[in-house]
């Protein structure tokens, strides 16, 4: 059902992401894979399609991992996550796994499911599926930065590890924080355990506006609800072409049947969606909130910014201004434009820009 607002498991469920599968499926065979886009755009679903059609991916989703050890990765908890991972899978794959498994120091098997004692080194265990042949895919994986004591190095340095070693064992990382997973990656920085390295990349870019509006004809026909063409524009117009957005307007049509009800519940739900992403925001710094606000208002320029942050908080230097631009670009909230020859900045979501200006 496309107006299923959980990740998609099944090609069947995705809507115009065939090349996209298929372009995930051929790198899959390349050591390290980066699988890029903005928030809501369907990377998950797509990874995760990609992963169960190759018949031997394990995903790991990196912002639980996050959030289920308080903002600080630990060792236990990324073991803990990958033990599950493994007692997830099924059928004959997951029989080879637990076979190569049994002779791991740490490693304990319960019938079909396998647990690991504190003891266990993960280099050994994907030493161990180095002789099966997995592709591991980590989602949202710029958050393994919280990871140990050095800033997600000592994962890297297992990364690297399986790069130069394990040539049956793959890596898909996933990123919305497009600019930071690259800067954690760091193969062009000299003090990365990746440094030198090659690695692939794949982009996900939202629906065309023909695509969106045919996304949005398609799931009321599964649901038999008649909508207006007028009615399926304008909801286009507002929600652009991002999958999750597009989804949430299906949903809240279907259920109250009227135009600007169902957006204003996108708008609803933005801002809920919104609340945990500003909070995460304002831990680094209170700034970037301010910052993104500016823009959404209209003080897109440069000195609107500066002069905007200043009224509504304290001065800020110009370093120290770049340095926050700088980081929310990275971040993949905003992106700069040349507009009649003067650097203006945007809000890449527009939904999110809507809900930013009120």
């Amino acid at each position: 059902m496309l107006f299923d607002p959980r990740p998609k498991m099944d090609r069947k469920e995705l809507f115009d992401r065939e090349e996209e599968i298929e372009s995930l499926k051929k790198l899959a065979d390349k050591p390290l894979v980066l699988l890029l886009g903005i928030r809501r755009i369907g990377k998950s679903s797509i990874l995760r399609v990609a992963l169960n059609e190759l018949g031997n991916g394990i995903y790991i989703d990196a912002r639980k991992l996050y959030f289920d050890s308080g903002g600080w990765i630990t060792n236990d908890v990324l073991i803990r996550t990958f033990e599950k991972s493994l007692n997830s899978l099924k059928g004959e794959f997951k029989e080879k796994i637990i076979d190569a498994l049994k002779y791991i120091r740490g490693v304990k098997l319960f019938g079909v499911d396998v647990r690991f004692k504190r003891e266990v080194l993960l280099s050994e265990v994907l030493e161990a599926l180095n002789d099966v042949g997995v592709v591991i895919g980590i989602d949202e994986a710029q958050y393994l930065r919280f990871y140990g004591s050095k800033g997600g190095k000592e994962f890297l340095a297992l990364l690297a590890y399986s790069y130069d070693n394990l040539r049956n064992v793959h890596f898909i990382l996933t990123g919305s924080e497009v600019g930071l997973l690259h800067d954690f990656i760091g193969i062009d920085n000299y003090e990365s355990p990746l440094y030198g390295r090659v690695c692939e990349e794949l982009t996900i870019v939202p629906f065309s506006r023909e695509l969106s509006k045919e996304f949005l004809r398609q799931g009321f026909e599964e649901v038999s609800i008649q909508i207006s063409e007028d009615d399926i524009e304008k909801a286009v117009e507002i929600l652009d072409g991002i999958p999750g957005w597009l989804v949430d307007f299906g949903n809240e049509y279907i259920k109250i049947k009227s135009l600007e009800k169902a957006l204003e519940g996108v708008m609803k739900r933005a801002e809920d969606f919104l609340k945990g992403e500003l909070k995460e925001l304002e831990k680094r710094s209170l700034r970037y909130v301010l910052i993104l606000k500016a823009i959404a208002r209209g003080y897109d320029r440069w000195e609107l910014i500066k002069d905007y942050l200043e009224r509504n908080s304290k001065r800020v230097p110009n370093s120290r201004l770049a340095e926050l631009l700088r980081n929310l670009e990275k971040m993949s909230w905003i992106t700069p434009e040349l507009k009649d020859g003067r650097k203006k900045y945007k809000i890449i979501d527009p939904v999110v820009e809507r809900v930013l200006r009120r």
